[in-house]
This record gives C-alpha cells, structure tokens and sequence, in this order.
C-alpha cells in the first residue's frame, strides 16, 4: 500500500492523507496563483479547489469497490500508476516546466478585463494536478476503501480525506495573501526544492508496485 496501516484509526487516516494532500503540497502551487489573482478570485478558488476535493475523495472512498471490479483496477497498478505520474509531475517542478499553461494565462488574463468567472476557472485547472486529483493523495484514498471490511471503515476514509482537504482550503485562505507578497524567486526555490522530494516520494510509491506485483523482492 501507499502507506501502510496496521488499523484503521481515524487519526492515523488524516495523518495518511495530510502527508499525501497537506498544505506542504499545495501552497507552494497555490503560491503561483496567488500572485497574479485579484483577492475575491483566489478566495473562490481555494473554496472551490477545497470543496471539489473533499467531494471527489468522499466519492472515490464509498464507490471504490465498484470502481475497481469495473476498470478492473489492482492495488499495484495503482501504486505504479500513481508513482509514473507525480514523478513525471515533481521532476518538472525540479527542471521550472509547468504542464499545465493554465497560470501563464491566468496571469496575462488578470492584467486584463477578463471576467470573474473565467479566471476562477483558470485558477481551479490549474490546482487540479496539485491538489484537486492528486494521484498519490486519489490513488491511497481507492486501496485504504478497498482495504476496508465495512462501509463504517470506508465513511471513516472519506472523512479523514474530506477533513485534510478542508483544512488545504483553510490554509490557502489564509496564506493566500501572504503568498501573493512573496517574490517569484521564492516560490520557484521553493517548488523545486519540493519536486525533488515528491520525485523521490514518487520513485517509492512506484517500487512498491512493482513490489507487490513481484518483480522486486521485498525490502527492495
């Protein structure tokens, strides 16, 4: 599993997901934004980046079961797919490439008159790989639901995602400011000082696939 659990504790699911979805992991993202959106556009993105999470999570953890004997999905093709992805992701925070030109356009968008709705818009794709579908945080969510006995264990999950990703949305509001002051130096040290350490974290997640499917030992 992404992070292995002896029992399934509420406490223990929230500290899972915080270190997978914490605000660690996405105010350096949110920082982009926060630079080039006016205030009112920021705060409805941090809302409604938070709100779309905690849905998805909540979804994704009472409907795994069926998610998985449909897609015919296993945990180790989760761990691989969610490791190849945010490596992928982290290496071009290290290298300063964003795959998703959403923030260029949102801030040549805010110097101009573009409209509210469009630049909320803007800023919610942007935060979808960081925070919204993150892989690692999506992929953990489907094998702790799918490791669950009963659907008391599987609400527990959803809360415990729901719960981290409200406390993102907490975070962004009120960091938001502070991150919209802070030069563009900063956030790029920042982010790829953290895309080395989320590459790494995804090269693991990756191994342990590959793990569970038996082509490495285990201890690898």
């Amino acid at each position: 599993m992404i992070v292995a659990m002896a029992t399934f504790d509420f406490a223990d699911m929230v500290v899972t997901f915080f270190a997978l979805l914490g605000p660690q992991k996405v105010l350096v993202s949110f920082g982009r934004l926060a630079r080039v959106l006016d205030p009112r556009s920021r705060r409805a993105v941090a809302i409604l980046c938070a709100l779309t999470a905690a849905g998805i999570g909540i979804g994704l953890a009472l409907a795994a079961p069926w998610i998985a004997a449909l897609f015919h999905i296993s945990s180790p093709a989760l761990e691989l797919a969610a490791g190849l992805v945010f490596f992928i992701y982290a290496v071009g925070q290290v290298f300063g490439i964003h795959f998703d030109p959403v923030e260029r356009e949102t801030e040549a968008e805010v110097t101009g008159d573009a409209d509210y709705k469009h630049k909320v818009m803007s800023g919610f794709r942007a935060m979808l790989l960081p925070f919204v579908v993150s892989p690692l945080a999506i992929a953990a969510d489907l094998q702790e639901s799918l490791s669950a006995s009963d659907w008391g264990t599987r609400w527990a999950v959803a809360g415990a995602f729901a719960v981290v990703s409200i406390v993102d949305g907490a975070c962004m509001l009120a960091f938001g400011p502070m991150l919209g002051r802070l030069h563009e130096s900063v956030l790029e040290v920042a982010s790829r000082l953290l895309g080395l350490l989320l590459a790494a974290l995804g090269v693991v997640i990756f191994l342990t696939g590959l793990e569970s499917l038996g082509v490495l030992p285990h201890g690898h």
